[in-house]
């Protein structure tokens, strides 16, 4: 499998993958291959992901231009993209750029290509902003990167699918109570796991 991990916590993929499993790890600017975060003492500081984090290669591993690597998103080489998200509609909409209110230029980067051009999303999120307010939404309020493609949404709190134009609940935090949960979503949840006691 060929995965891509974006900036934020989608990074942290890479340092999550079980020995002995093989998930090819893509990044933006040019890398397939890489592995998890080094041990400071093997820090390269050539050897960067898309978000400016240290990776390691693993055995095999090749770099290539910023050209070639968005010709393998766009041509749908990717099987699998994990990416943050501002907000995640119910229908699988994706909103994770914003228009920045700061005067800053906009931040979209490649996730339109990967949401585009990838054969299936994950988002890995906090269930809330810092605030409080949901990230999983009836209707995205900000700008969308692209519409219907979020298949799994991973967060905080639960793993929930979308699935006709909804979203299902797969597993919980154990502790968490189905109302607590739907209390920090703003669509309706339905739920394919027990409640945790």
């Amino acid at each position: 499998m060929v995965c891509q991990s974006r900036i934020g916590i989608p990074t942290l993929v890479a340092d999550a993958i079980p020995e002995g499993r093989e998930i090819i790890l893509h990044s933006e600017n040019g890398i397939l291959g890489f592995g998890p975060a080094p041990a400071p003492d093997k820090l390269d500081p050539w050897l960067i992901n898309a978000g400016k984090q240290p990776v390691s290669l693993n055995p095999g591993g090749s770099f290539f231009s910023h050209t070639d690597s968005f010709a393998m998103i766009r041509g749908g080489h990717l099987d699998l993209c994990v990416l943050g998200a501002f907000e995640v509609a119910a229908n699988g909409d994706l909103a994770n750029w914003t228009t920045s209110a700061q005067d800053a230029a906009p931040a979209i980067g490649g996730a339109m290509d990967l949401a585009a051009g990838t054969r299936r999303i994950w988002v890995a999120t906090e269930h809330t902003t810092k605030t409080g307010t949901p990230k999983l939404v009836e209707r995205c309020s900000y700008p969308l990167t692209a519409p219907a493609v979020v298949d799994r949404i991973y967060t905080n709190l639960a793993v929930i699918d979308v699935r006709d134009n909804a979203f299902t609940v797969i597993d919980m935090i154990p502790g968490l109570t189905r109302e607590e949960l739907q209390s920090k979503t703003a669509a309706p949840l339905f739920f394919e796991v027990p409640e945790y006691a």
